[in-house]
């Protein structure tokens, strides 16, 4: 019989200790077989439209760490790139697209998108085939507001003014972009889920920098479109949302969107953590740099966490993607923390 994914019995509501475990860009530059994969791809892009390439950095950390989830190695800027929009990585710049205008966004479709992403449901259906029995398998996206950002900006911005503006100037044209985003990214989770994906995960990484009618209109309801549609096709899948920085919101967000768990990042306070649990399951939260530093911050913070939401569902994780600067030894000192913790 196949061993069970225990990350699937936490989403169900089941409190296991210790909790499953794996991180947020955890196939990434802190690792040196992913950076010569890189080298060895050309550009960024290419390296996540070559499903050879792709299943080989998704599985190294699996193979490294024995994680007990594996993430799709993809980019949420795979979606904008498919519907046709200019999207380039520029080493030291990050990513970089053509800003979008109010014109081309009513003007925006793609009838190739999933031609265009194909090499990603190929990517997702050979891991399933490498990965484990016991290993989850996570596909993904970017949640609309946050893709929204980078297509009307051009690039990552401090606090995402240039889409904020655009968002209270021209109001008919920025509702009819998180519309395509959250109807395409809804067709993109459910092939992906079609492909092998055991559960999906919305990222909204720019999410804390709304004010509170916005988050409604920008974030939670284009993130429960999404949900709607996913679960018209697969009511059973579980579904993460990770509404980075919603601080206080995050329980509205959860209750609106009707995500199965939460991912919370590290600024959550634990009492309010377990709070969150009363709802169902949640992800995280450990600071990034805790990890980076190791030691006695390391150890102080993952004890904290299982201390606090131990008794609940918890999925462990970082309160955001691993940095590249990570040792590989703070990670499996972590790895062995949270695997050897008991009660």
């Amino acid at each position: 019989m196949p061993k069970s994914r225990i990350m699937l019995d936490v989403l169900k509501g089941e409190a296991v200790f210790p909790p499953p475990l794996w991180m947020m860009r955890q196939a990434g530059r802190y690792l040196p077989e992913y950076r010569e994969t890189r080298r060895r791809a050309g550009s960024f892009l290419d390296l996540c439209y070559d499903p050879d390439l792709a299943v080989e950095v998704t599985l190294q950390p699996i193979e490294r760490f024995g994680f007990d989830a594996s993430i799709l190695f993809s980019d949420i800027l795979v979606v904008p790139h498919a519907l046709g929009r200019d999207v380039r990585f520029e080493e030291g710049r990050g990513p970089l697209l053509a800003p979008i205008t109010a014109p081309e966004i009513l003007a925006l479709e793609s009838k190739v998108f999933h031609v265009n992403l194909e090499p990603v449901y190929e990517t997702v259906r050979r891991l399933r085939v490498k990965l484990p029995d016991e290993t989850t398998l996570i596909g993904f996206c970017g949640a609309p507001w946050t893709v929204a950002t980078y297509m009307i900006a051009g690039h990552g911005t401090p606090d995402q003014a240039p889409a904020r503006l655009f968002a209270y100037r021209e109001p008919v044209a920025f509702q009819h972009l998180l519309k395509v985003l959250a109807d395409h990214s809804a067709a993109y989770l459910i092939r992906q889920i079609e492909a092998g994906a055991d559960v999906v995960q919305i990222f909204d990484s720019w999410s804390g920098v709304l004010d509170d009618a916005s988050f409604d209109l920008f974030c939670v309801q284009p993130v429960a479109e999404i949900v709607r549609q996913v679960r018209a096709v697969y009511p059973d899948v579980p579904i993460i949302g990770f509404p980075k920085g919603a601080g206080a919101r995050y329980q509205t967000y959860r209750r609106k969107t009707g995500v199965t768990g939460l991912g919370i990042d590290w600024t959550v306070p634990l009492e309010a953590a377990k709070e969150l649990q009363h709802s169902g399951a949640v992800q995280g939260n450990l600071d990034p740099l805790r990890l980076v530093a190791g030691g006695k911050a390391l150890s102080d913070g993952v004890e904290a966490i299982l201390k606090a939401l131990g008794d609940g569902p918890l999925i462990f994780n970082l309160g955001h993607g691993i940095t590249p600067e990570t040792p590989i030894a703070h990670v499996e000192a972590m790895v062995k923390q949270v695997r050897s913790a008991t009660r």
